[in-house]
């Protein structure tokens, strides 16, 4: 027995199964194990000699139990059973070691030691740890298989239930994945419980209630310490409080206490060994199993080392190899050949079942490369169809025809080179490979197709587009009675033209007759739609229009010159003219007219309601109904409205409002331009100063210096005249001329007298320029009258557009 500072360890059984009652007793004792009562856990661990089973324990639980020199060689380290209490662990566990099995030590035959100590273990321990090599999943005598056997087989006899957790530990674990090695560990054991045959009391007692299965797995101890010891740390949290609801041995039943564990685990040991129905299966059976298993290993591993394996396994992965199955199927052959001459001698049955296993372990390895090699096939023969299919369509085939016809030749190149890699003695089926590849050739001549046919409708929609958005936005513009049935003729046209060249394009695709139909209704309903939403469209503007409509006709005349208001045109008929014209492209803007039977009175409707109302307003009865207070026009479905009747009512009150400023201009215009040419007084007037003024005339003619003063007086005047601006300061009313100069009055009288004043103080010697200048003053002021005139004129025309009273323009 050896102690440390932080566990005890003793030999609990020897090698000649003598159980060692002082050394258990010694062991409570120090462990004070008897303390305890339930709140522990017996965790013991099998598996093959010199597996590593001891450094597992050590590294997870921190015992001291020997292990293996390697550099001694492989023999040998742990005899019996040795028990060793967990450091750190809560609660208190014990932790066993049993001697591996199948050691050289106690040669094949002597293997009743393993059976007990085993079936010792899975009777006593709340968690049993089998240690397993990565490589030896799937194997009979490394993976423990007969061991396990005989030891449930015993157990369900000698003992009843206490559901022990069994947890598998692969060591030095390859690149496969866990998930895929514990399926196979779980599927084994429950063959093996399946194949054990059972006392009655359990006929249908199921796995689950002997046992729970758990699996992890280990990076190797010696290649990847390191990460052997991470994982070893995680492992170990698993252990604290394994006995709690959910831990590893948490459903544990028929627990002894922890007083009575020495005497309970002397009992279990006695009836082990008294046991007579653990004996050995026969001899030559089992030498046969043994040897027939390793005969198997080397073969397989001799397979695995191959260097034209290996070759083979590394080049399938970045390509296709010619002649691929021709030296797969040389090599399997070949290594099935050398088992068959090594085991010829042993027992038949094993020898076949060996072998057998050794076939599906082969065909296990190689199927990776097989299923390589097979998608380097599928994907080189799409790419190939691809690459054909595309210059087939570059070419100008059909696409219908040049679809199958690059189909049917890929497909059989496909099977000439499945047929090359295919492995004999194998039920391998390349269909469902077959089949895929079939799928993706017509999943990409669907894309294809699919891509061919949008890119074939958005050419013809995007003609139709050119050539019906610009011209139906012109004819709605100049809307008249002509616009609709311009517009059918037009869409007509345009939709026969695009539909016969599509439906033509469509033939080479393969599609039945309803979809092409389908995809041909679509095209007129685009064209259709595209007139009816550039409608919508110019409905949404037709205020702008009709003011447009409005101002060119009112501005300007027949000859398309613009109006000058010099009081001979009649604006009242211009102005009704013009509103008309504004009122029928109303008419035309207010509904869809695209079907040839598309007849309605939207234009005398408005008419009625808009133009003649106001003629017959003071005639109507306050009973009449308003025929535009409605929401739909008569015989015009809602689809085909663009502008309601009570939205047309608003749009022309609207209007009106908005152009009558125009005609109230013009009619300022003319009426200042009549003034403005009826300057002389009336002819009674002119007769009336003549007599009346005879003896004035007469003074004036017999005092001439009446005249000078007369006249310069006349000059004083019209120099304030023009820079007053008088006739342009009461252009705008009386009111506002008055006041305006007089603000202006007084500035310009000083203005006046200071250029006097400084025209006296001139030399005499000047006087002779000095007529000039006045007389350039003079001709100043009047070309300034002229221009300010000229300049009022132009602004009453130019501003003259509206019409102030809503009265004169009916």
């Amino acid at each position: 027995m050896a102690i440390s500072e932080k566990c005890c360890s003793t030999q609990l059984i020897d090698g000649d199964g003598t159980f060692n009652i002082s050394g258990i007793e010694n062991f409570m004792k120090e462990v004070k194990l008897g303390e305890c009562g339930l709140s522990y856990a017996v965790v013991s661990i099998m598996g093959p000699q010199s597996s590593g089973k001891s450094t597992l324990l050590n590294n997870l639980f921190r015992t001291n139990f020997v292990e293996m020199d390697a550099f001694k060689g492989r023999s040998q380290t742990t005899k019996g059973i040795w028990m060793a209490r967990c450091a750190g662990i809560e609660p208190c566990t014990l932790v066993m070691d049993l001697e591996g099995t199948d050691g050289r030590e106690r040669g094949e035959d002597d293997t009743a030691f393993e059976k007990q100590s085993a079936l010792f273990a899975l009777a006593v321990s709340d968690i049993v740890l089998i240690n397993m090599w990565c490589h030896d999943i799937g194997r009979e005598q490394a993976a423990n298989k007969p061991l396990l056997k005989t030891v449930f087989q015993v157990m369900m006899r000698l003992f009843s239930p206490r559901k022990t957790t069994l947890l598998f530990v692969i060591r030095d674990k390859t690149r496969t994945p866990l998930e895929n090695l514990e399926p196979v560990l779980r599927e084994d054991i429950q063959k093996i419980w399946d194949s054990v045959p059972k006392p009655q009391a359990h006929k249908e007692t199921p796995l689950s209630e002997f046992f729970n299965v758990e699996v992890v797995a280990l990076s190797s101890y010696e290649e990847k310490e390191d990460q052997f010891k991470e994982q070893v740390a995680s492992l170990r949290q698993r252990f604290y409080h394994s006995i709690a609801p959910g831990g590893l041995a948490g459903d544990r039943r028929g627990v002894v206490p922890a007083s009575g564990f020495s005497f309970s685990s002397q009992q279990i040991w006695k009836v082990i060994k008294e046991n007579k129905d653990l004996d050995l299966p026969a001899h030559k059976v089992m030498v046969a199993t043994v040897r027939c298993e390793e005969i198997a290993n080397e073969k397989y591993a001799s397979f695995v080392a191959h260097e034209e394996w290996c070759q083979l396994e590394e080049d399938v992965q970045s390509g296709p190899i010619p002649g691929f199955g021709k030296k797969l199927n040389s090599l399997l052959h070949t290594s099935l050949s050398e088992y068959d001459a090594e085991a010829t001698y042993f027992d038949e049955a094993v020898r076949s079942a060996k072998r057998k296993q050794l076939q599906e372990k082969l065909f296990q390895l190689v199927q990776p490369a097989f299923q390589s090699a097979l998608g380097h096939i599928r994907s080189g023969t799409l790419d190939k169809f691809k690459e054909v299919f595309d210059k087939a369509l570059n070419g100008g085939e059909e696409f219908s025809a040049s679809a199958n016809n690059c189909i049917g030749s890929c497909m059989a190149q496909f099977d000439e080179a499945c047929a090359d890699v295919l492995i004999e003695q194998t039920n391998w089926d390349t269909t469902k490979v077959r089949e895929n590849l079939q799928r993706d050739m017509d999943a990409h001549v669907a894309s294809v197709c699919a891509a061919k046919i949008s890119e074939l409708t958005a050419s013809y929609e995007a003609k139709l587009k050119e050539a019906l958005s610009g011209p139906v936005e012109a004819l709605l513009d100049g809307a008249n009675s002509d616009t609709w049935p311009s517009i059918r003729n037009l869409l007509s046209r345009e939709t026969k033209s695009a539909v016969s060249g599509f439906s033509a394009a469509l033939t080479g695709f393969d599609m039945d007759e309803e979809t092409r139909q389908k995809m041909i209704l679509s095209l007129e309903d685009y064209a259709r739609g595209l007139v009816e939403g550039k409608s919508r469209e110019e409905a949404g503007r037709v205020l702008i229009r009709m003011k447009e409509k409005f101002t060119m006709l009112f501005n300007h005349d027949s000859d398309s010159m613009p109006r000058v208001w010099t009081g001979k045109e009649d604006i009242r008929a211009i102005t009704k003219t013009a509103r008309s014209a504004s009122l029928k492209l109303l008419s035309v803007m207010a509904a869809i007219r695209l079907d040839d039977d598309d007849t309605d009175n939207i234009e005398k409707t408005l008419a009625v309601a808009l133009v003649d109302s106001s003629s017959s307003a003071v005639n109507r009865s306050i009973t009449t109904v308003d025929p535009l207070a409605s929401s739909s026009w008569e015989q015009v479905p809602s689809s085909k409205t663009l502008i309601t009747p009570v939205q047309c009512k608003s749009l022309w009150r609207q209007f009106k409002t908005e152009t009558e400023y125009s005609v109230s201009q013009a009619i300022s215009a003319q009426e200042a331009n009549k003034r403005s040419n009826n300057w002389l007084p009336p002819p009674w007037a002119i007769v009336a100063l003549v007599i009346l003024g005879f003896n004035e005339f007469m003074t004036l003619l017999r005092n001439p210096l009446y005249l000078g003063v007369i006249f310069v007086g006349f000059l004083l005047i019209k120099a304030l005249w023009v820079q007053l601006d008088i006739s342009g300061e009461f252009r705008n009313g009386a009111l506002p001329g008055i006041i305006s100069l007089s603000s202006k009055f007084v500035p310009t009288i000083m203005n006046l007298i200071k250029r006097l004043a400084e025209e006296g103080q001139n030399p005499a010697t000047n006087n002779p320029q000095r007529n000039p200048s006045i007389n350039n003053y003079n001709a100043v002021t009047a070309g300034s009258a002229v221009s300010s005139s000229a300049s009022s004129n132009v602004s009453s025309l130019d501003n003259g557009t509206e019409y102030a009273s809503s009265s004169k323009d009916e």
